[in-house]
């Protein structure tokens, strides 16, 4: 047996010395779990359901791949070295090999998809004197295996050799954690394209976490059907904030002063204001526990939650993070400019939007086709939640600090102003009201009876969107009166049957408030009200007494 030593550690292998040059440089130890920081991993009592979550995958679930999707900062790397450490120690399941791909290590080998399959192929050869044998033989056949595209690599360094475990009763699991850091999406695709086609006796089985960046999105969703998906981001919030809560309450216990210096509601609030970010915590945590003066533990403790709270601490982490994916979807060299800047509208519009949107209504409001605002978002699926199902009201930034980064720390090449968003979806609901209010849009049959509670199917979820909101766009507007001639235009013939959707919306209530939002009273100095509009509204207004004495419309 061979021994490779790997910084403090050695790695011991069954196969002999020219077999393990074969591997060459392919072979990297350093990407192994048991390399990872020892106090990496989760808590105990952290994390409990997502890990109960893999075992009964691993033991019984045929689905032969898992993927754990979420965005930096969510725990996936602690998830997935605690896993390591579970299978190891689980005497009915193999822990076949695994690989932790980092771009922050400054190892070239860590980002190259090329080394994943030799190097679990070494790690089971390690633990397997039958599957060592069966790969030395191989690698005797073909010497230059590991140097061929990812399909021949999986076919010689993993399928063959595996058949000489058909009769293990165990699964096998191998897990490759961080798959997105790797810096070519060609080769991730041919590796997720290898996996899935595996085809070997054995009881093979993969775990395999990342951001959801297009390319995995891409491959694993489409098979979804024979592949298990865990989304951080979809979990139970309250869950992972009473993990977050325990982290925080542990590390801090574990740094004692003589005099108390936090109360459990300190902890509490901390672990809110991480919004399920476990790096924000961990910065936190640091952050605080980088002095022993009591006074000074107290004051960056009450600084911190403040700042949580504005979202301007713990930000250096995951700006680095939103840096490098909005670089990567602003390749100039794979997106024209008109699409970029498509796409920087569609964000300006998420963060500026008043309530959830759904593709297909942002789509409608900005006069675009449903696949194509879709599409423009598929390289920012790691810091964009987007639904697979275009009606599902949940468009949205997948945490807030993302948002605050686009309006506020971004470069001027990728910033987005809210100015941006609100003014696209002003223009919007003006257009979408423009074209679709009409006489009798609650569809009665007499003005002596009151709107049905069946919803008319002509007030779509658009004009409702624009009927409730078209306002407050314009108000958030740094000029908001450059809106004044449209919004003239549009309520000098359409007022009352705005008014008539807001009856059937049961918003009447709102319809005033509007109104009265309108009006030319300065309430802060960079908003000089809607001098023109409002004299067009405020005239308006005396027609909601005769809508209410006319039409009958409930409040």
């Amino acid at each position: 047996m061979n021994k490779i030593k790997t910084g403090d550690n050695c790695f011991s292998s069954n196969l002999s010395d020219s077999h393990l040059a074969a591997i060459g440089n392919r072979f990297v130890p350093a990407a192994m779990y048991d390399t990872q920081p020892e106090e990496a991993g989760c808590l105990p009592g952290t994390r409990a359901r997502v890990l109960e979550k893999f075992m009964k995958w691993a033991k019984a679930d045929p689905m032969r791949l898992f993927w754990l999707a979420g965005l930096a900062g969510t725990g996936k790397t602690s998830i997935a070295v605690t896993l390591c450490r579970m299978l190891q120690d689980e005497p009915g399941i193999m822990l076949g090999g695994s690989f932790f791909c980092s771009r922050t290590a400054n190892i070239s080998e860590l980002t190259d998809v090329r080394c994943i399959i030799p190097t679990l192929a070494a790690f089971l050869a390690e633990l397997s004197p039958v599957f060592a044998a069966a790969l030395a033989a191989e690698l005797t056949a073909d010497p230059r295996a590991t140097l061929k595209p990812i399909s021949n690599q999986i076919d010689a360094l993993i399928q063959r050799p595996l058949a000489s475990l058909a009769s293990l009763s165990c699964p096998i699991v191998f897990l490759i954690d961080a798959l997105d850091e790797c810096s070519d999406e060609n080769e991730v695709k041919k590796l997720l394209l290898a996996i899935s086609t595996l085809v070997c006796d054995a009881k093979v089985k993969f775990i395999v976490t990342s951001r959801p960046e297009t390319h995995i999105n891409a491959k694993l969703t489409s098979a979804s059907g024979h592949n298990t998906i865990l989304r951080l981001h979809t979990i139970d919030k309250a869950e992972v904030t009473e993990d977050i809560q325990l982290y925080i309450n542990h590390s801090f216990s574990e740094h004692p002063l003589e005099e108390p210096w936090y109360t459990a509601s300190d902890v509490n609030l901390l672990a809110r204001h991480a919004d399920g970010l476990f790096i924000f915590a961990s910065t936190v945590v640091s952050y605080v526990l980088d002095t022993e003066c009591r006074e000074d533990r107290v004051n960056r403790l009450q600084t911190a939650a403040l700042e949580m709270k504005d979202r301007k601490v713990a930000t250096g982490p995951l700006d680095a993070v939103y840096a490098f994916v909005l670089m990567r979807a602003s390749d100039t060299a794979k997106v024209e400019p008109k699409e970029l800047e498509s796409t920087r509208q569609v964000l300006a519009c998420i963060l500026a939007a008043k309530a959830p949107l759904s593709i297909s209504v942002l789509a409608d409001i900005l006069g675009r086709h449903a696949e194509k605002l879709r599409a423009s978002l598929r390289r920012l699926l790691s810091v964009v939640h987007v639904s697979d199902d275009v009606n599902q009201p949940d468009l949205r930034t997948v945490h807030a600090s993302f948002g605050d980064y686009l309006l506020e720390r971004a470069t001027a090449d990728l910033r987005v102003t809210a100015a941006l968003g609100d003014e696209s979806l002003a223009r919007g609901c003006l257009r979408i009201m423009k074209e679709r209010l009409h006489f009798n849009i609650s569809q009665s049959r007499t003005s002596h009876e009151d709107n049905s509670s069946v919803r008319p199917c002509n007030v779509t979820v658009s004009l409702e969107y624009a009927c409730l909101h078209w306002i407050y766009h314009i108000a958030e507007l740094p000029e908001p009166w450059i809106m004044d001639e449209e919004v003239e235009l549009l309520f000098r013939s359409k007022f009352l049957f705005w008014l008539e959707v807001m009856s059937i919306l049961r918003r009447m209530g709102r319809a005033a408030a509007m109104l009265i939002f309108a009006t030319p009273k300065v309430r802060r100095p960079r908003q000089k009200r809607l001098v023109n509009m409002s004299h067009s509204l405020l005239r308006s207004v005396q027609c909601i007494f005769l809508a209410f004495c006319v039409m009958r419309i409930p409040l």
